[in-house]
């Protein structure tokens, strides 16, 4: 799969760069934000006997971060909402509008998810999240954000794209 979105001088990183570095650290610290809130619940329940209500929102919150996050990275880096063995099998011609195609849905998807992420955190912001006191729309932001990020990408490889 071809990656063509860098385009900025050798040495210099464009701003979709930039923000797909963001995209990887935030994902990669939801991982770790995720093990080490799960290990303290374990700890807490097993050891202490005093099992604490705000790990399973925050972890639920950065697992959504998490996965948001990557699948973003994956729709700029192309390996993400591929279908590469049926796309290799086809001809080259029918690969390319098929490419685009894929992108322009991808695109689509990642609007309509931004919307209704961004629906539903605003629906749920003046409810309490159980366990935690804070707002139960929070756990839905990370949908909007990663979805408007994943638009991003997508229109950035149809752009690349047209240029081809």
């Amino acid at each position: 799969m071809e990656n063509e979105q860098n385009t900025a001088p050798l040495g210099q990183k464009s701003l979709m760069d930039r923000l797909a570095n963001a995209c990887k650290i935030m994902a990669l610290t939801g991982l770790v934000i995720i093990t080490l809130v799960q290990a303290w619940q374990v700890f807490a329940r097993y050891v202490l006997n005093n099992s604490p209500g705000w790990t399973e929102p925050v972890s639920v919150f950065f697992m959504g971060m998490t996965v948001m996050m990557a699948a973003a990275v994956g729709v700029r880096e192309g390996t993400h909402f591929s279908f590469s063995n049926i796309l290799d099998a086809m001809p080259a011609g029918i690969q390319a509008l098929v490419r685009r195609l894929l992108l322009a849905l991808t695109f689509g998807v990642a609007l309509l998810l931004a919307y209704w992420g961004m629906t539903l955190a605003l629906d749920n912001w003046d409810v309490s999240m159980a366990g935690a006191p804070i707002p139960a729309g929070i756990r839905y932001v990370p949908f909007a954000v990663g979805a408007t990020i994943m638009a991003l990408f997508a229109a950035e490889r149809l752009v690349a794209r047209q240029k081809n």
